[in-house]
């Protein structure tokens, strides 16, 4: 006896299977969380210093006191 099995169902278990992956297995520490956003900076910091930037560009705000 063969089960039959729906685009629907097929979909449903894949999409489930997937979830469950991209959990992680333990659930992060506060220290954990705090180290990689500051990597997170870090990365970006250092991507943000390769762009040159000529000076007379202006921001898109002003700053008013």
């Amino acid at each position: 006896m063969t089960a039959k099995l729906t685009r629907r169902k097929l979909a449903a278990a894949a999409l489930t299977a997937a979830a469950g992956n991209a959990l992680p297995q333990t659930p992060a520490t506060p220290d954990d969380d705090l180290k990689a956003a500051r990597e997170r900076l870090q990365a970006t910091s250092a991507a943000l210093a390769q762009q040159a930037v000529p000076m007379s560009t202006e921001p898109a705000f002003q700053f008013r006191a």
